[in-house]
């Protein structure tokens, strides 16, 4: 370690003060995770009586995108008479949890920040807002673009002969799995915006490890998707990668910025909007492929 980096990795001595009184034993921190958890389960049942009173237009929302992908004919059915419930009482708990993104985000920063300095912890509200739009954001692209996307590659399957008759139960299990991952994946900025605030990582770094992260991003599409079909594996990746490139940016932006970093910065946008385009190309000619037809009789 050089003894610049060194110098400005040792703390101040104000923010040694600070760290040091708000040190907590283990049964402090466990203390304030249950009352974080609380708190958080409050605001999400506060959410899903709201969600309930709005539930049939929350329904229409969410299943006005299923039916729309469906083939002529075809129509949400369930056997079970517990899956209507089911159905229902999920639609409300997802609903809840939107409401309260920002008080649940709120709480996870409470309960980190007893660990930050005191330079650190006046980054409540970027952390709030930057999650509560990566949550709403990663809502709306799997509602919108993904899911039904994968909903028509099944829908071309049906025929004359084998018709698609899906289960609420089965296809909202599809739907609030690919919802999981895209909230999920859309936090990759806010993540990197943190971690090159505090200098843990930068541009640079992200960069030369884009091969692997593309790598890794198309493994972890193939795990999730439900289907073997190169369009819905890519429509997972492209927006992982979309998201790596922005991390860059940000990483870049909030980040030491030097000459290299600048140059670096746009030759990575260049070749990233170069592989996004080649996937997105690839995956539209795989789904125009022919059609099976079925014989007649």
């Amino acid at each position: 370690m050089t003894p610049r980096l060194a110098a400005d990795l040792r703390p101040d001595d104000d923010d040694s003060d600070d760290a040091g009184s708000g040190a907590m034993g283990f049964l402090d921190h466990l203390e304030e995770l249950r009352k974080r958890l609380i708190r958080s389960c409050i605001a999400i049942g506060v959410g899903m009586a709201v969600g309930w009173f709005y539930i049939d237009r929350v329904a229409n929302f969410v299943l006005d995108q299923i039916v729309r992908t469906l083939p002529p004919g075809s129509e949400l059915i369930y056997t079970n008479p517990s899956e209507g419930f089911s159905f229902w009482f999920t639609l409300a708990f997802i609903a809840g949890l939107l409401l309260a993104a920002p008080v649940v985000m709120y709480q996870v920063w409470g309960f980190i920040a007893p660990g930050l300095y005191s330079h650190e912890k006046k980054f409540v509200v970027p952390f709030v807002l930057l999650t509560t739009l990566g949550t709403i954001a990663g809502a709306l692209f799997s509602n919108y673009a993904l899911f039904p996307g994968m909903m028509k590659f099944f829908a071309s399957m049906s025929g004359p002969r084998l018709r698609m008759l899906p289960s609420i139960n089965e296809t909202f299990d599809h739907y609030v799995r690919m919802m999981i991952v895209m909230v999920a994946m859309f936090q990759l900025p806010t993540l990197v915006f943190f971690l090159a605030k505090f200098r843990l990582v930068t541009a640079r770094f992200l960069w030369r490890n884009l091969k692997y992260a593309i790598l890794i991003i198309f493994i972890v599409a193939a795990l999730l998707t439900t289907s073997p079909d190169p369009y819905n594996q890519t429509m997972f990746a492209l927006p992982m990668i979309g998201l790596y490139l922005i991390s860059i940016v940000i990483a870049w932006l909030v980040g030491p910025k030097n000459d290299a970093d600048n140059e670096l910065l746009w030759r990575s946008t260049k070749l990233g909007l170069a592989i996004a385009a080649a996937h997105l190309q690839w995956a539209d000619a795989g789904r125009k492929r022919p059609r099976l037809a079925y014989p007649k009789r």
